[in-house]
């Protein structure tokens, strides 16, 4: 496996980042074969674990913790992120007051807890799960700097961040003094694009890492929906159902591009998942490509990806399927904070 540095930080870590957001209530709850999947993923040489606060509760932390007992710890890049209300998750529209955000009180906190939950002294990668338009940047730059400084974290990062908010962070730690964001955790796949169009950019000008999440675009490039199979009604299906609705306008388009891009995976003799795994990790800007398997056979379809080189004439089809910076479904487009809530668009 060939590693590459994150962003300027130093580490070397794997292409591909094993993401534990599927390990615990929200996804495989069975603890001895969530760690198993962990072990077989560093056997293979994956040296890099990307988790959070909020996955699970904290369960998802604690299940990382058991599969790097023995000795395994010091051999992995460890990462996790703060921001979300851990008990009530990312989706609660009434989180509860001073328990969520990016504060200096927050993070404090937040950081503890998964200091502890991981079982370990320091946190490899320590990341913002997201903006925060009510908190200053200097606060929180202030604090994730005085982590560093305390050993806590060795570096930290953003994640789902506009270019303009990567922008802001690197002119105010450079203007303040503080320690800088060495990476951004953005969405990135076939099917979305549009951080080709100025995160991935804006990142590499910065000499930042990318981590790159959702390379199946949540299961669409995994072969698993397709029109001849119809729609699923089980797993993220059945808790999502919108986002899988085959009669979305976007979604039959998916089902179209998804044939499609079979076909062009059967030219290079690799699966629609090596397909779209490998292509997430052909652009330059991008470190490493999380991949979040839930079972052991979701692992196994997926390691090996990163050794396929997709030929130009296969990525220039590619392109002409989707085009460069543009998404498939608009309702995938940026995370913007402003525009999430209607009283930052309209304000009386």
């Amino acid at each position: 496996m060939r590693y590459r540095t994150l962003g300027r930080t130093g580490m070397q870590v794997s292409p591909f980042c094993l993401g534990a957001m599927m390990f615990g209530r929200f996804g495989n709850r069975d603890h001895d074969d969530s760690v198993r999947v962990i072990h077989r993923a560093l056997d293979a040489g994956i040296n890099f674990i990307d988790t959070a606060d909020v996955y699970s509760a904290g369960e998802s932390e604690e299940i990382v913790a058991k599969a790097l007992t023995g000795g395994r710890r010091d051999n992995v890049i460890l990462a996790t992120k703060c921001h979300f209300p851990v008990e009530q998750g990312p989706f609660d529209p009434n989180p509860p007051p001073n328990k969520h955000g990016n504060s200096r009180r927050w993070i404090t906190k937040a950081c503890d807890d998964s200091l502890r939950r991981l079982g370990t002294d320091w946190i490899d990668l320590y990341q913002i799960h997201r903006p925060d338009p009510a908190t200053d940047t200097d606060e929180t730059l202030g604090v994730l700097s005085d982590l560093v400084h305390q050993g806590k974290i060795r570096s930290f990062g953003s994640s789902t961040f506009p270019a303009e908010l990567i922008v802001e962070a690197q002119w105010v730690a450079e203007r303040r003094g503080r320690e800088r964001f060495q990476c951004e955790q953005p969405p990135y796949s076939i099917f979305v694009r549009w951080i080709e169009r100025d995160v991935l950019p804006t990142v590499a000008q910065f000499g930042m890492g990318a981590i790159v999440w959702s390379p199946l675009n949540g299961g669409w490039l995994s072969g698993m929906y397709r029109k001849e199979t119809g729609p699923r009604t089980e797993g993220r299906a059945a808790r999502m159902a919108g986002r899988f609705d085959f009669n979305d306008p976007y979604n039959q388009r998916k089902l179209d591009l998804v044939e499609e891009l079979i076909r062009l995976a059967d030219e290079c003799g690799i699966s629609l998942v090596h397909l779209a795994l490998a292509f997430s990790l052909e652009h330059p800007a991008v470190t490493s490509t999380i991949i979040g398997p839930r079972t052991m056979e979701h692992l196994e379809s997926q390691l090996g990806a990163d050794e396929h080189r997709l030929p130009s004439e296969i990525l220039d089809a590619i392109d002409k399927l989707v085009e460069p910076g543009t998404n498939v479904s608009p309702t995938e487009s940026i995370w913007s904070a402003s525009l999430g809530r209607s009283s930052r668009r309209r304000p009386r």
